[in-house]
């Protein structure tokens, strides 16, 4: 697990540089007690770690 600094912006696109998969932005919000995935002011937030089986609720193909 990491932890970051962001100013505003969005968990889908932490998802996607972090996690490598924008849908797995709600651990990112579940991680850090969020509902919503828009960012405003400075947020420090903790990063989960890679799970390859996480399909952030999307079925894989």
């Amino acid at each position: 697990m990491q932890t970051i600094t962001v100013v505003g912006g969005n968990l889908f696109a932490l998802a996607a540089r972090f996690l490598g998969d924008a849908t797995q932005w709600i651990r990112i919000a579940q991680l850090n007690g969020l509902s919503d995935p828009m960012l405003q002011g400075v947020v420090t937030l903790r990063i989960p770690d890679l799970d390859a089986s996480a399909t952030g609720g999307v079925a894989p193909q």
